[in-house]
């Protein structure tokens, strides 16, 4: 029986916010409690321009990043608004491709993007290049692939996102699949509604070392050539909810202000971590994120109620449910700087709900 009250208590604590909007301090003192230091470390440009954040590093954020969105709480379903959008490779480097996709009109208003995902078709490995492979470099026949976002600054510079990273194998071909949802969440929020969607791929080794595998040299998608007439052209699947028809999930509508009247809904909030001063040169990633925010009004209970348990305060639209939100920050050890994960928690809001201020309010506990 006591097992079975713990269980209950657990699921029923109190928030700790009622769901307003995320300040500056709150992220920045998160993240120095996550990594136990006292203020945010000053650090040069040039202690992290030649740093290369390692494969094993990439993979534990990604995998925190797909955890952080990949899991739909809200008994979602993927098929309402499906769309493709063909793209193509651009040549940019021997070992890395831009990926161009024309977004206008693609995502419909006062929808929300459920889940974006990126299908890269990988070739066949000719016999001859397999046998090759074999004598020259035995030891692995995987190959890591890697997506990210690319911006277009307004100065012209460049900067880049890490979406998605992942292993494949020289043997195999067919369909990839890619969650890019991140990037499209980018390209709403910081970039002009004319510009293109623009995702990098790149296949490199997986270890590295004298004796490391040439595995990704065999490793070629369909359509990586702008004179390749072949199928299997990379395709983007924008999956989205039509929020006039799935209101009840929670979210605000896009395109009616907030006043006194709305109901409590999720208002979508984008936190720009490349203007913050302190992130500047210790966070890598991500650059930024939507968190979102719990506003409108909550019904109130009749007087009846109210007079029976006057401990109960008015009920109010707060955060009822909550994601972390992963980071790669740069640490300097030795005098040398030091890519590292941590995961920030509580710091999106996946559901907004009505309580009485309090009152116990359950809610799903991040994993």
């Amino acid at each position: 029986m006591r097992s079975l009250w713990l269980c209950w208590a657990l699921w029923a604590l109190p928030l700790t916010s009622p769901g307003v909007a995320m300040t500056e301090e709150q992220i920045l003192g998160s993240l120095l409690q996550q990594l136990h230091l006292g203020e945010a470390p000053v650090l040069d440009k040039s202690d992290v321009e030649e740093l290369v954040t390692p494969a094993h590093v990439r993979a534990q954020y990604v995998a925190l990043l797909k955890r952080s969105h990949g899991a739909p709480s809200r008994g979602k379903r993927f098929s309402q608004n499906f769309r493709e959008v063909a793209g193509r490779f651009l040549v940019s480097e021997a070992s890395r491709r831009l990926l161009v996709f024309i977004m206008e009109q693609r995502l419909p208003p006062n929808s929300e993007l459920v889940q974006a995902v990126l299908r890269l078709f990988q070739e066949p490995v000719p016999q001859a290049a397999l046998r090759r492979h074999e004598r020259l470099s035995p030891r692995s026949d995987w190959a890591r692939v890697t997506v990210e976002w690319l911006q277009v600054r307004k100065d012209g510079s460049n900067r880049t996102a890490l979406i998605d990273s992942r292993l494949v194998s020289i043997r195999e071909s067919g369909w990839k699949a890619f969650d890019v949802t991140e990037a499209v969440n980018f390209w709403q929020q910081l970039s002009r509604p004319q510009e293109p969607l623009l995702l990098q791929v790149s296949v490199q080794r997986e270890h590295l070392g004298p004796l490391a595998s040439s595995a990704h040299k065999l490793v070629r998608f369909a359509s990586q050539e702008p004179t390749d007439t072949r199928q299997g052209e990379p395709q983007l699947e924008l999956h989205t909810l039509d929020l006039k028809d799935f209101g009840a999930q929670g979210n605000c509508d896009a395109e009616a202000p907030v006043t006194q009247g709305t109901r409590c809904c999720r208002q979508e909030m984008y936190i720009d971590l490349q203007g913050m001063k302190w992130a500047e040169n210790w966070v890598l990633e991500p650059p930024g994120f939507l968190a979102y925010e719990c506003v409108g009004t909550c019904q109130q209970p009749p007087e009846a109620l109210t007079f029976k348990w006057p401990f109960l305060g008015p009920r109010q639209c707060i955060a009822s449910e909550t994601t972390s939100l992963p980071m790669i920050v740069s640490i300097k050890e030795g005098g040398r700087p030091r890519p590292q994960v941590v995961s920030l928690p509580n710091m999106r809001v996946q559901k907004c709900s009505c309580a009485s201020d309090g009152a116990l309010v359950p809610r799903k506990l991040e994993p």
